[in-house]
């Protein structure tokens, strides 16, 4: 897996959470994991065709997820995801692939984005076969933790 492209949706997360949510996200440990679909966890996927072809997947717990939300809602308590919770999220994914694209382009690499796709797992997880990513973890204090799982080919 090569760092360039990971290193943008890192920087371009770290950016978006900082203006969206005023924390500062720290960078956990970075590691090669098998992608699976956990339950009581909310995930944002979103493709890339270009010069990388593949996804990029943000992991969180259900309960971070509503803690961003009401963030990103000014402090306003969700506590569940609904609609307007699943746009907001999606959203957030969207501002973070957006600007990793452009970092991307900016080094020279072209690379264009799908839609956001929510997917909340539920009890059972996913049929999906396995496949390897690499994840690294931003933890926002007094949220909780965001993993950004990267799979290109």
């Amino acid at each position: 897996m090569k760092a360039e492209v990971i290193n943008p949706f890192l920087e371009s997360a770290r950016s978006v959470i900082e203006q969206v949510v005023q924390v500062s996200p720290s960078t956990g440990n970075p590691g090669l994991k098998d992608v699976a679909l956990i339950q009581d966890h909310i995930w944002i996927q979103i493709g890339m065709t270009g010069y990388f072809s593949g996804m990029v997947v943000f992991g969180l717990e259900e309960t971070v997820a509503l803690r961003l939300v009401s963030a990103m809602m000014g402090g306003f308590v969700i506590t569940e995801m609904d609609e307007m919770g699943q746009s907001a999220i999606s959203e957030l994914g969207n501002m973070i692939s957006g600007n990793a694209s452009m970092i991307l382009a900016n080094q020279g690499y072209s690379v264009d984005i799908t839609p956001p796709q929510v997917i909340k797992s539920s009890v059972g997880g996913s049929e999906q076969s396995p496949r390897k990513a690499l994840c690294i973890p931003l933890v926002m204090d007094g949220i909780g933790e965001l993993d950004i799982q990267v799979m290109v080919s």
